[in-house]
């Protein structure tokens, strides 16, 4: 008889697969007997409810997943909240990102509606940053209250006039990363991991997380 699946010990509050996927690779082998492919889980893997984004910002924004997860769970949760900066937009699409277009989550359309608004914007001022703020909130308990910790992380670089590659998600095929020749969606995972804006948070965020997994 096989042995049944380890139970869920940190959900990323996030319904987008490729999230999943990098949180993993980079928690793999982090901390001692966390299998991160079965017990590293989505919020629709831990019946986790849907959080309307009401902040105002990437910090509020991503600390308000990561608690309503936890405490929905009772699992220590990670959530990030991330977009693309724009230097001559004024930071903007920033936490509207996702749903610059109007519809949550339609890259095509989100690429293509901020292409054509930077049309007339000489290459001298494309510049643009990726930007994410990754919270992890743990449950309280008999012994004491729960814990919060935010850290954040930003790839800077500058936007191209046309999607490049076939990797990545989001706005990856229009950011070249600065003293780089390609976008983002043209580098291998393990390049992206190593310099994006959410690595550079979640790297941050690792301490606290194995510590929070340890003492659970």
């Amino acid at each position: 008889m096989s042995a049944a699946p380890a139970a869920p010990r940190l959900v990323l509050a996030t319904h987008n697969k490729g999230k999943l996927r990098e949180l993993r690779e980079l928690l793999r082998g982090q901390v001692p007997g966390l299998d991160v492919d079965t017990q590293v889980v989505d919020a629709a893997a831990a019946g986790a409810p849907d959080v309307v984004e009401t902040g105002v910002t990437f910090a509020e924004n991503s600390l308000l997943k990561a608690r309503a997860v936890a405490e929905a769970t009772g699992l220590v949760a990670i959530a990030d909240d991330s977009g693309l900066a724009v230097d001559v937009m004024g930071g903007a699409p920033g936490i509207f990102s996702a749903r610059w277009a109007g519809s949550h989550g339609d890259d095509e359309a989100n690429l293509r509606l901020l292409l054509n608004q930077l049309s007339d914007v000489p290459d001298a001022h494309r510049g643009a940053a990726f930007v994410c703020a990754a919270a992890l909130a743990v449950p309280g308990s008999d012994s004491g209250p729960g814990r919060e910790v935010v850290e954040y992380g930003q790839l800077e670089g500058v936007l191209l006039r046309e999607p490049r590659g076939d990797g990545g998600f989001g706005y990856d095929p229009v950011l070249q990363p600065a003293g780089e020749g390609r976008s983002c969606a043209e580098l291998t995972a393990d390049e992206k991991n190593a310099i994006s804006h959410r690595g550079k948070a979640f790297r941050a965020l690792l301490p606290a997380v194995v510590e929070a997994l340890r003492d659970r």
